[in-house]
């Protein structure tokens, strides 16, 4: 039985992308900056970590713990990547603002 799609929040999406683009060695503060580099705009790392817990129960993503650092005082950092499930979730949501935004004459610069 299948069980009815969760939508994802903007922030949501968008950390889940920038997992995906992380590959297995995705964490808080380089998914932050990903995002901040991609959109333009600031992303505090609370509310990314927040966005993470909850794609974490979702599914759609998983996090394992790395080994210690000198250089983290000895604390081990999380890493993220995408479930089998978050990756679908990051296909459908793609495709689906294709076609929502494809021949919008407003989003190719033709009006203000």
């Amino acid at each position: 039985m299948r069980r009815p799609r969760e939508y994802l929040g903007q922030l949501e999406l968008m950390v889940l992308l920038a997992v995906v683009r992380g590959g297995s060695e995705a964490y808080g503060v380089q998914i932050s900056r990903c995002i901040e580099e991609a959109s333009g705009r600031e992303v505090s790392l609370a509310s990314v970590y927040a966005a993470l817990e909850r794609l974490e129960r979702k599914g759609l993503i998983r996090s394992s713990l790395g080994e210690p650092t000198p250089e983290r005082g000895g604390r081990a950092r999380t890493y993220f990547r995408p479930t089998t499930l978050g990756l679908q979730e990051a296909r459908a949501a793609f495709r689906t603002l294709n076609r929502l935004s494809g021949g919008l004459p407003a989003l190719k610069g033709t009006y203000a």
